[in-house]
């Protein structure tokens, strides 16, 4: 009896919380980079000269969903067949969450200000500072929510 958890639906939260984290960032990865990718597609045809400097959305959309596998690495290490109670796993499953939707949030913003930077910055140069300033606001979203989770996986 002493590997059987202390409750049977303790596993299932942490284990939750690990799909989560990573599924939920990487949803936002995706639509970041989808959003901007298409902002990338439609300015290159005719200024192909400035794709590679409007990559910078892409990227950072693409960073999201490594704060999720880092999360989800973590929270997997950490549940156990004994000794893993209750409040281990609600803590992982918030956990998740907080890396998952968090992530999810900075998406959907990097996507956006991606989309519609790029495009702007392919008829105004100046305009790229700035939205690279938005940008890191965008991503700084996703980086609260890894910190809120490595502090919750403790």
């Amino acid at each position: 009896m002493a590997d059987q958890p202390k409750s049977t639906s303790a596993p299932f939260f942490g284990f939750a919380g690990v799909s989560l984290a990573l599924v939920l960032a990487n949803v936002g990865a995706a639509y970041g980079t989808a959003k901007a990718g298409s902002g990338i597609s439609s300015i290159g045809v005719w200024k192909p000269s400035i794709i590679m400097k409007s990559l910078i959305p892409v990227v950072m959309a693409g960073i999201l969903g490594i704060y999720g596998m880092i999360v989800a690495v973590i929270l997997i290490q950490k549940i156990s067949k004994s000794n893993y109670t209750d409040f281990d796993g609600y803590a992982h499953l918030a956990a998740g969450l907080a890396c998952g939707l968090s992530s999810l949030a900075a998406g959907y913003a990097i996507g956006i200000v991606g989309d519609a930077g790029v495009r702007a910055n392919a008829l105004q140069d100046r305009i790229f500072v700035g939205m690279i300033l938005i940008l890191i606001f965008a991503e700084a979203l996703g980086l609260y929510g890894l910190i809120i989770a490595l502090i919750l996986s403790q």
